[in-house]
């Protein structure tokens, strides 16, 4: 097997999304077949609750939430320890790892603030993660694992994550023609 090619192949910049499309499939059948679903939300939860465990241990004991998810290590934590290490993996082979605080879609439309900036995707994260536990499920969960299970839920998801998403892009950004 020639290993130059293969590494060529984790170099570039965009992947197939058909290729990551069924990559993420057989992921997704190998978890429910040895594990459970795929999900990540809880993970963020239980960091929480490692954290709350190290200065209020007795809060942490007496919620009912973490009596029925303890904060733990689990597979769940790990595979979002994986997905971070990765990413960072693909942007330093692919040489497209680079900061950029303001996009500068965003200094057109809001400035070039930095901490407007970050403060506005704070929310949105705590909004998203808020979204995601009170619909016991985030993307991964509910979209991905739920719609490969033909979940309703998973395909309600769907379709509310695609329509908010583009109502939210419209009220944000309004509608610009390209430049190109």
């Amino acid at each position: 097997m020639d290993w130059s090619k293969s590494y060529k192949f984790f170099q570039q910049c965009a992947w197939s999304p058909y290729l990551v499309g069924a990559l993420i499939g057989v992921l997704s059948w190998f978890a429910i077949a040895t594990v459970k679903p795929l999900g990540a939300s809880t993970t963020y939860v239980r960091v929480v609750g490692f954290a709350e465990k190290a200065v209020v241990p007795s809060h942490v004991a007496e919620n009912l939430y973490f009596q029925k998810k303890s904060p733990k290590v689990d597979w769940q934590m790990l595979l979002m320890l994986g997905v971070f290490i990765g990413a960072a993996l693909s942007a330093r082979l692919s040489g497209d790892y680079h900061v950029e605080r303001v996009p500068e879609l965003w200094k057109r439309r809001f400035g070039s603030n930095v901490w407007k900036r970050y403060g506005a995707a704070f929310l949105g994260g705590f909004l998203l993660l808020f979204g995601a536990r009170l619909a016991g499920g985030c993307t991964s969960g509910h979209g991905i694992s739920g719609s490969l299970q033909l979940a309703v839920s998973g395909w309600v998801f769907f379709a509310t994550v695609f329509v908010a998403g583009v109502a939210t892009a419209l009220a944000l950004f309004g509608r610009q023609r390209s430049q190109s």
